[in-house]
Protein backbone atom coordinates (compact mmCIF):
# COMPACT_ATOMS: atom_id res chain seq x y z
CA UNK A 1 0.00 0.00 0.00
CA UNK A 2 0.63 3.73 -0.74
CA UNK A 3 2.07 6.36 2.01
CA UNK A 4 -0.45 7.08 5.09
CA UNK A 5 -0.46 10.23 7.34
CA UNK A 6 -1.02 10.17 11.31
CA UNK A 7 -1.95 12.66 13.67
CA UNK A 8 -1.85 11.45 17.11
CA UNK A 9 -2.97 14.48 20.11
CA UNK A 10 -0.28 14.80 23.03
CA UNK A 11 -1.85 14.80 26.71
CA UNK A 12 0.77 17.60 26.99
CA UNK A 13 2.26 20.00 24.98
CA UNK A 14 5.93 18.92 24.01
CA UNK A 15 8.56 20.19 22.07
CA UNK A 16 6.02 23.23 21.57
CA UNK A 17 3.26 20.91 19.83
CA UNK A 18 0.29 19.35 20.57
CA UNK A 19 -0.41 17.25 17.89
CA UNK A 20 2.27 14.71 16.45
CA UNK A 21 2.33 14.07 12.38
CA UNK A 22 3.96 11.40 10.55
CA UNK A 23 3.42 9.32 7.73
CA UNK A 24 3.37 5.39 7.63
CA UNK A 25 4.49 3.06 4.95
CA UNK A 26 3.77 -0.77 4.39
CA UNK A 27 6.64 -2.76 3.37
CA UNK A 28 7.61 -6.87 2.36
CA UNK A 29 9.27 -6.29 6.15
CA UNK A 30 6.19 -4.99 7.69
CA UNK A 31 5.51 -1.30 8.77
CA UNK A 32 7.61 1.77 8.90
CA UNK A 33 7.40 5.36 9.75
CA UNK A 34 8.86 8.55 8.49
CA UNK A 35 8.37 11.47 11.01
CA UNK A 36 10.77 14.26 10.80
CA UNK A 37 9.78 17.26 12.50
CA UNK A 38 8.52 20.18 10.73
CA UNK A 39 11.73 22.64 11.27
CA UNK A 40 13.86 19.58 10.10
CA UNK A 41 14.85 19.99 5.34
CA UNK A 42 16.98 18.05 3.15
CA UNK A 43 19.30 16.28 3.53
CA UNK A 44 18.67 16.16 7.77
CA UNK A 45 15.45 14.15 6.73
CA UNK A 46 16.85 11.96 4.28
CA UNK A 47 18.89 9.95 7.14
CA UNK A 48 14.99 9.69 8.60
CA UNK A 49 13.85 8.40 5.26
CA UNK A 50 16.78 5.98 5.08
CA UNK A 51 15.27 4.59 8.52
CA UNK A 52 12.14 4.01 6.86
CA UNK A 53 13.14 2.06 4.28
CA UNK A 54 15.29 -0.40 6.57
CA UNK A 55 12.26 -0.91 8.22
CA UNK A 56 9.87 -1.54 5.22
CA UNK A 57 12.06 -3.56 3.31
CA UNK A 58 14.78 -5.92 5.45
CA UNK A 59 13.38 -5.39 9.01
CA UNK A 60 16.03 -5.18 12.03
CA UNK A 61 18.36 -7.50 13.34
CA UNK A 62 17.99 -10.30 15.55
CA UNK A 63 17.60 -9.35 19.24
CA UNK A 64 19.86 -10.77 21.88
CA UNK A 65 16.92 -9.68 24.91
CA UNK A 66 13.29 -10.12 24.42
CA UNK A 67 12.82 -6.89 26.70
CA UNK A 68 13.80 -3.46 27.04
CA UNK A 69 14.06 -1.58 30.22
CA UNK A 70 12.49 2.05 29.71
CA UNK A 71 12.16 5.42 31.27
CA UNK A 72 9.02 7.62 31.95
CA UNK A 73 8.98 11.30 30.08
CA UNK A 74 8.36 14.15 31.99
CA UNK A 75 7.20 17.25 29.97
CA UNK A 76 7.54 20.40 31.25
CA UNK A 77 4.42 20.27 33.40
CA UNK A 78 3.62 21.26 37.08
CA UNK A 79 5.20 19.36 40.00
CA UNK A 80 1.95 17.93 40.74
CA UNK A 81 1.42 16.68 37.10
CA UNK A 82 4.94 15.61 37.28
CA UNK A 83 4.24 13.36 39.99
CA UNK A 84 1.21 12.04 38.81
CA UNK A 85 2.62 10.61 35.73
CA UNK A 86 5.76 9.40 37.38
CA UNK A 87 3.60 7.23 39.92
CA UNK A 88 1.14 6.00 37.37
CA UNK A 89 3.71 4.71 35.17
CA UNK A 90 5.22 1.71 36.70
CA UNK A 91 8.84 3.10 35.37
CA UNK A 92 11.72 3.06 37.63
CA UNK A 93 13.19 5.91 35.97
CA UNK A 94 11.90 9.21 34.68
CA UNK A 95 13.59 11.43 32.37
CA UNK A 96 12.33 15.03 32.79
CA UNK A 97 12.40 17.96 30.47
CA UNK A 98 13.59 21.02 31.74
CA UNK A 99 14.70 24.31 30.42
CA UNK A 100 11.46 25.10 28.81
CA UNK A 101 11.50 28.15 26.88
CA UNK A 102 9.10 30.64 29.45
CA UNK A 103 9.64 28.80 32.29
CA UNK A 104 11.58 29.74 35.59
CA UNK A 105 14.81 27.69 36.85
CA UNK A 106 12.26 27.49 40.52
CA UNK A 107 10.00 25.62 38.21
CA UNK A 108 12.63 23.00 37.17
CA UNK A 109 13.91 22.64 40.65
CA UNK A 110 10.01 22.09 41.91
CA UNK A 111 9.12 19.87 39.13
CA UNK A 112 12.47 17.36 39.59
CA UNK A 113 12.14 17.25 43.24
CA UNK A 114 8.50 15.76 42.74
CA UNK A 115 9.64 13.51 40.38
CA UNK A 116 12.33 12.51 42.82
CA UNK A 117 9.42 11.84 45.80
CA UNK A 118 7.19 9.76 43.26
CA UNK A 119 10.46 7.55 42.80
CA UNK A 120 11.76 7.37 46.33
CA UNK A 121 15.31 7.04 47.09
CA UNK A 122 16.34 4.19 44.95
CA UNK A 123 14.25 5.27 41.64
CA UNK A 124 17.02 6.94 38.42
CA UNK A 125 16.57 11.16 37.46
CA UNK A 126 17.96 12.57 34.77
CA UNK A 127 17.09 15.61 32.87
CA UNK A 128 16.74 16.89 29.19
CA UNK A 129 17.93 20.42 28.72
CA UNK A 130 17.94 20.07 25.08
CA UNK A 131 20.88 22.35 24.75
CA UNK A 132 19.29 25.17 26.15
CA UNK A 133 21.68 26.35 28.51
CA UNK A 134 25.65 27.85 28.22
CA UNK A 135 28.38 26.59 30.35
CA UNK A 136 28.06 29.27 32.88
CA UNK A 137 24.56 28.60 33.49
CA UNK A 138 24.37 24.66 33.09
CA UNK A 139 27.50 24.34 35.81
CA UNK A 140 25.19 26.41 37.64
CA UNK A 141 21.97 24.85 37.84
CA UNK A 142 23.22 21.46 37.24
CA UNK A 143 24.83 22.04 40.73
CA UNK A 144 21.50 22.42 42.38
CA UNK A 145 19.61 19.98 40.79
CA UNK A 146 22.53 17.61 41.73
CA UNK A 147 21.52 17.37 44.88
CA UNK A 148 18.29 14.92 43.44
CA UNK A 149 20.80 12.42 42.80
CA UNK A 150 20.84 12.93 38.66
CA UNK A 151 21.82 9.52 36.85
CA UNK A 152 23.18 12.52 33.96
CA UNK A 153 21.51 15.50 32.06
CA UNK A 154 21.27 14.84 28.35
CA UNK A 155 22.68 17.99 26.21
CA UNK A 156 23.10 20.83 29.02
CA UNK A 157 24.82 22.60 26.05
CA UNK A 158 24.13 22.79 22.66
CA UNK A 159 27.78 22.26 21.17
CA UNK A 160 30.59 19.68 21.90
CA UNK A 161 33.15 22.38 22.97
CA UNK A 162 30.57 23.67 25.52
CA UNK A 163 29.59 19.81 26.95
CA UNK A 164 33.56 19.32 26.47
CA UNK A 165 34.11 22.67 29.24
CA UNK A 166 31.33 21.77 31.34
CA UNK A 167 32.61 18.02 31.83
CA UNK A 168 35.84 19.46 32.61
CA UNK A 169 34.25 21.97 35.03
CA UNK A 170 32.35 19.33 36.76
CA UNK A 171 35.57 17.03 37.46
CA UNK A 172 37.70 19.62 38.51
CA UNK A 173 34.86 21.09 40.84
CA UNK A 174 34.16 17.32 42.19
CA UNK A 175 30.67 17.64 40.65
CA UNK A 176 29.07 13.88 39.68
CA UNK A 177 26.50 14.77 36.62
CA UNK A 178 27.56 13.12 34.06
CA UNK A 179 26.85 14.03 30.50
CA UNK A 180 24.81 12.59 27.77
CA UNK A 181 25.13 13.93 24.36
CA UNK A 182 22.13 13.29 22.26
CA UNK A 183 21.73 16.23 19.54
CA UNK A 184 25.71 16.80 19.04
CA UNK A 185 25.67 12.82 18.13
CA UNK A 186 22.10 12.97 15.69
CA UNK A 187 22.68 16.70 14.29
CA UNK A 188 25.97 17.57 14.25
CA UNK A 189 27.30 15.86 10.99
CA UNK A 190 30.41 14.88 13.47
CA UNK A 191 29.23 12.08 15.87
CA UNK A 192 32.70 10.96 16.53
CA UNK A 193 34.10 13.65 18.03
CA UNK A 194 31.89 13.99 20.97
CA UNK A 195 34.64 11.16 21.80
CA UNK A 196 37.51 13.15 19.89
CA UNK A 197 36.63 15.83 22.61
CA UNK A 198 35.95 13.84 25.78
CA UNK A 199 32.35 15.65 25.32
CA UNK A 200 30.25 13.25 26.79
CA UNK A 201 30.15 10.03 28.84
CA UNK A 202 26.78 8.57 27.16
CA UNK A 203 25.66 8.65 23.65
CA UNK A 204 22.03 8.82 23.09
CA UNK A 205 20.80 7.42 19.80
CA UNK A 206 17.38 7.88 17.66
CA UNK A 207 17.32 5.66 15.11
CA UNK A 208 15.34 7.69 12.83
CA UNK A 209 17.42 10.59 12.31
CA UNK A 210 20.48 8.49 12.48
CA UNK A 211 19.54 6.48 9.46
CA UNK A 212 17.92 3.46 11.07
CA UNK A 213 18.69 0.18 13.13
CA UNK A 214 21.98 -0.68 11.38
CA UNK A 215 23.99 2.12 11.56
CA UNK A 216 22.97 3.25 14.93
CA UNK A 217 24.52 -0.24 15.82
CA UNK A 218 27.73 0.46 13.87
CA UNK A 219 27.54 3.91 15.22
CA UNK A 220 27.54 2.65 18.65
CA UNK A 221 30.37 0.61 18.02
CA UNK A 222 32.47 3.35 16.60
CA UNK A 223 31.91 6.13 19.64
CA UNK A 224 32.56 3.37 22.14
CA UNK A 225 30.38 4.73 24.92
CA UNK A 226 27.21 3.52 26.75
CA UNK A 227 24.37 4.05 25.01
CA UNK A 228 20.66 5.19 25.67
CA UNK A 229 17.97 4.52 22.99
CA UNK A 230 15.50 7.00 22.99
CA UNK A 231 12.52 7.83 20.18
CA UNK A 232 12.04 11.14 18.48
CA UNK A 233 8.22 10.83 19.50
CA UNK A 234 6.92 8.47 17.55
CA UNK A 235 4.03 6.63 16.70
CA UNK A 236 4.18 3.10 18.35
CA UNK A 237 5.25 2.06 14.56
CA UNK A 238 8.45 4.52 15.40
CA UNK A 239 9.19 2.99 18.30
CA UNK A 240 9.87 -0.81 17.33
CA UNK A 241 12.91 0.78 15.12
CA UNK A 242 13.97 2.06 18.71
CA UNK A 243 12.90 -0.97 20.57
CA UNK A 244 14.84 -3.08 17.83
CA UNK A 245 17.65 -1.20 18.42
CA UNK A 246 17.63 -1.41 22.32
CA UNK A 247 16.85 -5.03 22.08
CA UNK A 248 20.03 -5.89 19.67
CA UNK A 249 23.12 -3.62 21.51
CA UNK A 250 25.16 -6.00 23.00
CA UNK A 251 25.08 -4.07 26.33
CA UNK A 252 22.40 -2.24 27.49
CA UNK A 253 23.44 -0.49 30.94
CA UNK A 254 20.43 2.70 31.17
CA UNK A 255 16.71 2.26 30.80
CA UNK A 256 16.05 3.72 27.43
CA UNK A 257 13.37 6.77 26.35
CA UNK A 258 10.89 4.38 24.27
CA UNK A 259 7.93 4.64 26.28
CA UNK A 260 6.76 7.96 24.66
CA UNK A 261 3.08 6.22 22.91
CA UNK A 262 1.79 7.09 26.72
CA UNK A 263 2.29 10.52 25.97
CA UNK A 264 -1.03 10.26 22.86
CA UNK A 265 -4.26 10.26 22.99
CA UNK A 266 -3.75 7.87 20.71
CA UNK A 267 -2.31 5.67 18.33
CA UNK A 268 -2.68 4.02 15.01
CA UNK A 269 -2.92 0.02 16.40
CA UNK A 270 -4.92 -1.28 19.45
CA UNK A 271 -1.60 -2.55 20.83
CA UNK A 272 0.58 0.15 21.34
CA UNK A 273 4.42 -0.03 22.91
CA UNK A 274 3.80 0.62 26.54
CA UNK A 275 6.06 0.09 29.57
CA UNK A 276 4.37 -3.36 31.86
CA UNK A 277 6.21 -2.68 34.52
CA UNK A 278 9.40 -0.32 33.89
CA UNK A 279 9.85 -2.81 30.20
CA UNK A 280 8.56 -2.76 26.66
CA UNK A 281 8.01 -6.31 25.13
CA UNK A 282 9.90 -6.66 21.83
CA UNK A 283 7.56 -7.44 18.88
CA UNK A 284 6.55 -6.01 15.72
CA UNK A 285 3.60 -3.09 15.38
CA UNK A 286 0.73 -3.80 13.24
CA UNK A 287 -1.42 -1.06 12.21
CA UNK A 288 -4.73 -2.29 12.78
CA UNK A 289 -7.14 1.01 14.28
CA UNK A 290 -8.75 1.94 11.87
CA UNK A 291 -10.11 5.92 13.25
CA UNK A 292 -8.88 8.54 15.61
CA UNK A 293 -5.57 8.84 14.10
CA UNK A 294 -5.65 9.66 10.26
CA UNK A 295 -4.39 13.42 9.62
CA UNK A 296 -7.24 15.78 7.82
CA UNK A 297 -6.45 16.15 3.65
CA UNK A 298 -4.38 19.16 4.29
CA UNK A 299 -1.57 17.35 6.53
CA UNK A 300 -1.63 15.21 4.71
CA UNK A 301 -1.17 16.59 1.07
CA UNK A 302 2.08 18.59 3.03
CA UNK A 303 3.69 15.19 4.20
CA UNK A 304 3.05 13.84 0.61
CA UNK A 305 5.00 16.79 -0.93
CA UNK A 306 7.69 16.75 1.48
CA UNK A 307 7.84 13.40 0.74
CA UNK A 308 8.13 13.83 -2.57
CA UNK A 309 11.59 16.20 -1.89
CA UNK A 310 13.62 13.23 -0.38
CA UNK A 311 15.53 11.53 -3.34
CA UNK A 312 14.26 7.97 -4.50
CA UNK A 313 11.02 8.15 -2.15
CA UNK A 314 8.47 8.47 -4.79
CA UNK A 315 9.74 5.57 -6.62
CA UNK A 316 10.20 3.84 -3.34
CA UNK A 317 6.20 4.08 -2.64
CA UNK A 318 5.19 3.20 -5.73
CA UNK A 319 7.60 0.01 -6.19
CA UNK A 320 5.55 -1.03 -2.74
CA UNK A 321 2.15 0.32 -3.70
CA UNK A 322 -0.43 3.01 -4.59
CA UNK A 323 -1.21 5.97 -2.61
CA UNK A 324 -3.82 4.47 -0.35
CA UNK A 325 -6.21 7.99 -0.11
CA UNK A 326 -6.16 11.20 1.32
CA UNK A 327 -7.49 10.33 4.37
CA UNK A 328 -5.26 6.82 4.30
CA UNK A 329 -5.84 3.37 4.82
CA UNK A 330 -5.13 1.15 8.16
CA UNK A 331 -6.22 -2.59 6.45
Amino acid sequence: MGPTVFALGLRNRFRGITVREGLLVRGPAGWAEWSPFAEYTRPEIDAWWASTVEAATIGFPAPVRDRVPVNVTVPAVDPERAHAIVAASGCRTAKVKVAEPGQAFAEDLARVEAVRDALGPEGRVRVDVNGHWDVDLAFARLRELARFGLEYAEQPCASVPELADLRRRFARAGVEVPIAADESIRRSGDPERVVAEEAADIAVLKVQPLGGVRRCLELAERLGLPVVVSSALESSVGLAAGVALAAALPVLPYACGLNTATMFTSDVTTQPLVAVGGEIGVRPVVVDRAEGWQAPVGATRAWLARLADVPGATEFVRSIGEPSGERGDAT
